[in-house]
């Protein structure tokens, strides 16, 4: 990752609010996810995290989801963390924020005792998540209109 970038668990306000805008912008506008399916009720326990540069700015974000919700959207088990909702602004692809944010995620769910991360990529992604050490599992699917495949790193 560029220098004078850092990740952060989303706590404050401010942050959270930082996170929303971060994924209105990629998903809501440029990818045209209607905004009702983008948030969901499992922002209010999910465990936000923000990238920003060293001047504040905020250029990504990232969301894992544990217990029930997690097993809700990995087919029911309880040992893994669910990632989601990963998103750089268009100005900072490429600088390696998206890697950083998955890396803060990860050690997120190991710091909750959880063995692995799953989440769901859009197919156009899967070689990133791929190079993260994330392998597919499971059929191509629709999610907002936008297919996904499933996928599952196992934390050490």
């Amino acid at each position: 990752m560029s220098a004078g970038v850092s990740c952060r668990t989303a706590v404050e306000a401010d942050d959270l609010e930082a996170c929303f805008r971060v994924r209105k912008e990629v998903f809501v506008v440029e990818q045209q996810v209607p905004e009702d399916l983008e948030y969901d009720a499992y922002d209010a326990d999910a465990v936000h995290v923000l990238a920003v540069r060293d001047d504040g700015l905020p250029l990504g974000t990232g969301r894992l989801l544990t217990g029930a919700a997690a097993a809700a959207k990995n087919g029911g088990d309880s040992e893994a963390g669910a990632l989601g909702r990963l998103a750089v602004t268009r100005e900072a692809r490429g600088l390696g924020v998206g890697a950083a944010l998955v890396r803060a995620i990860e050690d997120a769910a190991r710091a909750r005792g959880l063995a692995a991360v799953d989440l769901h990529a859009q197919t156009h992604a899967l070689g990133f998540y791929e190079r993260l050490g994330y392998v597919v599992y499971g059929p191509e699917f629709p999610d907002a209109g936008i297919p996904h495949r499933a996928m599952r790193k196992t934390l050490g």
